[in-house]
């Protein structure tokens, strides 16, 4: 991916082009001073008719995009699985505490500077308000720096300032909206009032990081890393005895609920204005209502749902494609006649949706997947444009779009005729 740099007028008026440009090319040179699997590596800076720019490594997602927040960042996000959202911030933590032992405080910790790799690994970007060992800011004093519900109360005040742990802040906040759903306002309300995975030690863990006070907060991200793993772990401790009561004496059973009529099963073109009534999806994206499936695993790496009549691969592709390279996946299927079927396609949006479920809680989260975990986000034959299509994120459990240049798995889906 290239990074162009295109300032904004009124930031150009208080700011100044020559120390924008020198603000760029110390990012670009910071990122590819270091080296870690949880920050975006730059691979090279230069200027083209006075235009500076640096290339670095793409990625499609970004955590932002993931809980499905929006630039009215107050409205409520997705929530998150417990061990979803300690993995996400496990990793944030870890590239932080690279970034600190540099020297640098990255000053912008948010979701969308977190970007979500294609295995689901994350890597911080966009270091362009980092504050370096021993410098000080060169802007307007009224000009605030870092973004607004984000950025440590201290760094408001004066970004000159701040410690290491005003990047430790954010984290706070984002793990308290990933578990969730809402950001901490004001005298915020203990995280488990909201989640009811959560206890008091996820109360304890969160309130310290997201305090005003800096000098009460972790002070690295070493510290705040510790604590995370020491609560996850007593947490599933916890879920291990709540998961020791065999499924079938409180998993609710009944029919299926029947299906009105079949899903779509061609392909189509839908705009993103019109997706959300189109594919039937709430204001996060997710399914209005959700089908009741009734599955059997065939032994041949395939599984049948009853409730819709489709057959599905168990497993789908070993690693993410793009949109392009997802057909040719399916034409080796029909080729090579796996499972005995020469019928397989690229499911639909519908099709896809039907294998989604609410975020789980509790004993939920005792029930184990019939299909494989692996492929976490799946591409459709829907199309967005002509430079795009819709996909679906299983885990999350939300329908969203991406260029064909993104890479995401491919399971094949066959049959979809009524009984």
């Amino acid at each position: 991916a290239m990074k162009l740099l295109k300032p904004d007028e009124l930031m150009v008026d208080l700011m100044g082009m020559e120390n924008i440009r020198n603000l760029f090319f110390t990012e670009a040179v910071t990122m590819a001073n270091l080296r870690h699997p949880n920050l975006v590596d730059v691979w090279d800076c230069d200027e083209h008719k006075g235009r500076p720019f640096y290339i670095m490594e793409y990625f499609c997602n970004n955590l932002g995009t993931m809980i499905g927040e929006s630039y009215e960042t107050e409205k409520p996000s997705r929530v998150l699985r417990v061990d979803k959202a300690v993995h996400y911030t496990r990793e944030v933590l870890s590239g932080l505490a690279c970034l600190h032992h540099a020297g640098i405080i990255h000053r912008d910790i948010k979701p969308f500077n977190i970007l979500v790799t294609d295995f689901d690994t994350v890597k911080i970007c966009d270091f362009g308000l980092s504050k370096l060992r021993g410098e000080t800011f060169r802007g307007p004093s009224n000009l605030k720096v870092g973004t607004p519900w984000y950025a440590a109360p201290e760094q408001e005040q004066d970004p000159d300032t701040v410690t290491f742990s005003a990047d430790l802040f954010p984290v706070g906040v984002m793990l308290y909206r990933m578990l969730t759903g809402i950001l901490p306002m004001e005298n915020p309300r203990k995280p488990s009032r909201a989640n009811p995975d959560l206890d008091e030690d996820w109360d304890a863990l969160i309130l310290k990081a997201i305090d005003p006070d800096p000098e009460q907060r972790f002070q690295s991200a070493r510290d705040m890393s510790h604590e995370l793993e020491a609560v996850a772990a007593r947490w599933e401790k916890k879920q291990e005895k709540v998961c020791a009561v065999p499924v079938s004496e409180w998993l609710e059973s009944g029919p299926p609920r029947p299906l009105s009529e079949p899903l779509r099963r061609q392909g189509i073109k839908v705009r993103p204005q019109n997706a959300r009534e189109r594919f039937g999806l709430d204001e996060l994206w997710r399914p209005a209502e959700y089908i009741r499936n009734e599955v059997q695993d065939n032994g041949d790496g395939t599984v049948t749902d009853r409730t819709t009549g489709l057959v599905w691969e168990q497993s789908g592709s070993e690693y993410p494609m793009t949109w392009q390279e997802a057909g040719t996946c399916i034409e080796e299927l029909n080729i090579t006649g796996f499972a005995g079927r020469t019928d397989w396609r690229l499911p639909t949006v519908e099709e896809l949706m039907s294998l989604l479920r609410e975020i789980p809680h509790g004993r939920e989260l005792c029930i184990e997947p019939v299909f494989d975990r692996t492929q976490k986000w799946l591409w459709s034959c829907d199309r967005r444009s002509h430079i795009g299509a819709w996909y679906v994120s299983l885990d999350l459990g939300f329908v969203a779009s991406q260029d064909f240049t993104g890479y995401y798995h491919v399971r094949g889906v066959s049959g979809g005729e009524m009984e």
